[in-house]
Formats: structure tokens, sequence, C-alpha cells
């Protein structure tokens, strides 16, 4: 028989097929993939233990290069889950803390291996179907985003390059920019709280609106008339009750200066040409949808030669990291200060840099970035 953990309802162990759930079971214990390889792969255990690890004799088989031969086993033991680590060099983690001993891994709780986080799940075969069903939802959401993100600019006074990255769940991260007049440039991101293809489609709503200029009686050189147009059109108690941060800014290439304004959204930062320092660009406000005739402000900076300018969402640094912290805001803008490196763009840099800072190299929320240059 095959040696790899099968998706679906249906997983081939080594010498065993573990088949869909009985129809005369209502619930099972599942461990779920939801980050690393083939997030979305789900296991039912059963009464044969399962040995986790990279390649044969192990039960279920993770491509994943951090992940010991054998890594751990498995074992359900009077309906409880309880996984043992089998001497791994990387160790096994369940949420962050190190196992040292058989642990038990509750409902909910998220064992890591190597890059994988898998979550201990307790269904029933329709909740099973329905989250397959989810998946697909999710994943066509998640390729229609990045249908509708702009080409980076690589050439003109104006250059950009950006990184988005869903996580497993799917936020609604997505930014776009766009020439307003050939003295004018708009730039924007939004992020919609929440994950799944809900959010990820209101956020494309907005960006569309965004982009094409598509919201009445607006000026678009003014990011506080444009907040203040979105509060209104998009109120969350009329959408679901999602709300959503949105920046929003426009560089005026002839006086070198950005006018900026934004709502719940992380301040996006000036970096000059030495880069020694890093400068918040923010308007504290609430996000949009939740504050009814909430009057939002702008401000404006300008931007001498050669400074890069980065737009990024919370999913950028709020993610576990290596040794047992949480990431921080101040501890990513201290990457922003870091010298370029030759052969990558800024933004493949800094997410190669979380990455290398998180836990997991799969973040836990959406990772997206842009990265501006002002020459």
């Amino acid at each position: 028989m095959g040696r790899q953990a099968g998706i679906d309802n249906t997983t081939i162990l080594r010498g065993t097929v573990v088949s869909a759930i009985p129809r005369d079971t209502d619930r099972s214990h599942y461990l779920a993939v939801v980050a690393g390889d083939k997030p979305g792969q789900r296991l039912r255990l059963a009464a044969q233990p399962v040995v986790i690890g990279r390649s044969a004799p192990a039960d279920w088989i993770l491509e994943d290069g951090e992940i010991s031969r054998t890594h751990c086993r498995v074992s359900l033991v009077l309906d409880e889950v309880l996984v043992v680590d089998l001497e791994s060099s990387n160790g096994t983690y369940i949420e962050g803390t190190r196992l040292t001993a058989g642990s038990v891994l509750p409902i909910g709780a998220r064992l890591q291996i190597g890059t994988h986080v898998i979550e201990h799940q307790w269904l029933s075969r329709q909740e099973v179907e329905d989250l397959q069903a989810l998946s697909q939802d999710v994943t066509k959401a998640g390729q229609y985003i990045q249908s509708q993100l702009p080409k980076p600019m690589r050439s003109g006074p104006v250059r950009c390059d950006w990184a988005l990255v869903p996580s497993a769940r799917l936020g609604g991260d997505a930014f776009g920019y766009r020439a307003l007049t050939e003295r004018y440039t708009a730039i924007y991101a939004i992020d919609v709280a929440g994950h799944g293809a809900g959010a990820g489609m209101h956020a494309v709503s907005i960006l569309n609106i965004l982009g094409r200029g598509a919201l009445p009686v607006t000026d678009f050189q003014d990011p506080a008339n444009v907040l203040e147009t979105l509060n209104v059109m998009f109120e969350s108690k009329f959408h679901g009750g999602m709300s959503a941060s949105v920046w929003y800014g426009v560089y005026d290439s002839e006086r070198r200066r950005l006018k900026f304004g934004s709502a719940g959204y992380p301040p996006a930062f000036l970096v000059p040409a030495k880069r020694e320092r890093a400068i918040p660009l923010e308007t504290p406000a609430p996000e949009i949808g939740v504050k009814r005739g909430y009057k939002f402000t702008s401000s404006r900076i300008d931007v001498p030669p050669n400074s890069s300018l980065y737009v990024f969402s919370d999913g950028a640094y709020q993610y576990a990291m290596k040794d047992g912290s949480e990431g921080t805001l101040d501890a990513f803008v201290s990457l922003l200060l870091l010298p370029p490196v030759a052969g990558r763009t800024e933004a493949q840099r800094l997410l190669a840099e979380a990455r290398g800072r998180a836990v997991s190299e799969e973040l836990e929320d959406d990772f997206s970035l842009m990265a501006f240059k002002f020459l």
C-alpha cells in the first residue's frame, strides 16, 4: 500500500486504508494541515497510532526539510489525542511549547513540526464535507485576489514591488496604486477583518472601487474624503458585519509630497535614503464601516529623494517567533532599516526576513506589503 496520507475523506496509511467516515459515526478526531505542504489535507485518527515524518517508515509523510524521518507519534487514547516526540532534531511543539514528554493535544489546539502547523479538529461527516467545499472556495478567492493586483513598477520616478502571500485561511488583504494624473499617484491598502472567501471578496470590492475611481462625488486626491465615502458605502451592518482597515495616500511628484490618511490600518513608514530612521505615517481612526458619520483626517509629509515607503498589513509582523515571543510592529520596523539584498526586491527581502524569524515559514495571517521607491 502507499505510505503517503491522502486528502479529503480517505487517508492511506502504511499498510492500512482508513476509509471515509462510517455512517454510524457522528464525530471523529482529525489532524488538519493549516500551514505547510498541502494546507487543507486532513487525516482521521483511528485506533492505530500514526507516525508523522519526512519519509518512510513514517505513516503520514510531509515534505519538509525541517521534519525528521520519523518525527512524532500521534495516538488516540481514551478519546484523547496524545502526541509523543520521537527524538526529532527540531522538536515537536503544542501551542508553542516544546514537548519533553507525551502530551495531550486538545481539540482546537495546534501542533507544530518543522514548518508545518497541524490543528486537532473534532468534526462530523457533514462538517468535513463543508470544510472541503470552503477550502475550494478559498482557493478560488485567493486566485481572484491575486489577479486583481497591479503589476510592479520597475521604471519611472516612482517604483514599487510587492508581496502578497495568503495564509492557509485566506484573509482579506488587498492593495493597489494608480496614476490619478501625471502629477499624482494614489496608493491604497485594505485589510478586511476575518478570514475566508467572504473577507477576500469584500476586500476586492473595495479594491476595485478605488482602482476604477468609482466613488461618487469624491476627490481622490484627498485621503480624508476617500475614507469618508468608503465609510458610507461599506457600513458594516449592510455588509454582513464586516469592517475594513484602509490606508490611502496620494503622492505629488512636483512638490515631492505625500498626503495620507488611515482607518484602523497599521502605519506606513517612510525611510530616508540613509536608512537611519523609519517615520510612521498614520492618522488614527476607526475601521471603515464601524462608526457612521466619522470625520476622517489626513496629514502630509515631504519625501526626500531616494526615500522608500513601506505599506503593510498586520499579518507582516503578527506571528509567533522562534524565540517563543510574539512578533511586534517595532521588531518588523527594524527590518526596514536593513540594507537591500542583491538579487532580491525589497518585498522579497522583507518576506524572507519575516519567515526567518517566525516559528513557521507559513505565516499565521496573510502577508501583504508594498515597497515604494521615490527617486
